[in-house]
């Protein structure tokens, strides 16, 4: 089969992991469009925009040269764009947990500035809006992900990949994530890489290096899997493990049956829902 990008099965860290936790939840997300409007859906939640919002900061710094990376607080710059997820748009059901969730991003972004560590060295910035390489052309396959960050290190002539993360739980030991963005550095970009690191903004001063994976054997396991994905998208079977459904798949369940409160279309075209029943929790208690 000859290569193209517009037929071929596109896989991410993200679609994969939904994959492998429900399959049902997998096509709700990535496959299934409203049939009024040939949309995909979106369920937004504090969490997701939270992290959405601190990774805009965090992207429109890369694309400034090291000496103008903090001319401007962080702060300010999380301020003028808050807005974009601000009360219903972010998931938010009250002010209150909406400024909870501010004066956690305010003060994750005065720690970060405090200790800019990696970002106050010269950078490397993918030559695409989201990086992708063919994981296989004679199947069709593709591979994709945007990279949080990629230091350069000029005593090694290599990168650094750095992930951001923004919730207080940490990748587990199994996850496929770092194997993927070593896959797509390695193939998007002509340095080699020769660390990776994991930033847990809101509890390190700084980073938690990794050890690379293998990438043959990365690109053995990702490849794998998405042969799984691309057969069960041939055969349009997308199961739950569970016979009344999962924490995954169940919200977008409730889309489907009216049961969720849209908010409006996102910029890329997505239908954006909020799940009743948790706003409903949410107005009586919030974990930050």
């Amino acid at each position: 089969m000859s290569k193209d990008k517009y037929s071929a099965v596109w896989v991410s860290h993200t679609s994969i992991n939904d994959f492998l936790t429900c399959p049902r939840a997998y096509y709700l997300k990535n496959i299934y469009r409203d049939p009024k409007t040939g949309h995909k859906i979106k369920i937004i939640s504090p969490p997701l925009a939270f992290g959405q919002i601190i990774h805009e900061v965090l992207d429109d710094l890369s694309v400034l040269p090291a000496e103008k990376r903090f001319k401007e607080s962080l702060v300010i710059t999380l301020h003028k764009i808050w807005g974009k997820i601000s009360d219903k748009k972010g998931g938010f059901v009250n002010h209150e947990v909406e400024d909870e969730y501010k004066k956690r991003g305010e003060a994750m972004l005065l720690r970060l500035m405090k200790n800019p560590g990696p970002l106050l060295n010269k950078a490397v910035k993918i030559k695409m809006d989201l990086p992708y390489y063919w994981l296989s052309e004679e199947e069709n396959l593709i591979l994709c992900g945007k990279i949080d960050w990629l230091e350069y290190l000029t005593e090694t002539d290599s990168v650094h990949i750095i992930d951001f993360k923004t919730n207080k739980t940490e990748e587990k030991i199994d996850s496929l994530q770092l194997p993927i963005y070593y896959l797509i550095v390695h193939h998007c970009q002509k340095w080699p890489v020769s660390k990776a690191s994991y930033w847990y903004l809101e509890k390190t001063d700084g980073l938690v290096e990794k050890t690379l994976p293998d990438l043959r054997k990365a690109q053995t396991k990702v490849l794998e899997i998405a042969r799984k994905i691309k057969v069960a998208r041939q055969l349009n079977v997308f199961k739950c493990p569970y016979q009344i459904g999962c924490r995954s798949c169940r919200p977008y369940e409730a889309v489907l049956q009216g049961e969720a409160e849209f908010i409006g279309v996102d910029n890329y075209s997505y239908n954006v829902y909020i799940n009743k029943i948790t706003s409903e929790k949410e107005k009586e208690s919030y974990i930050i």
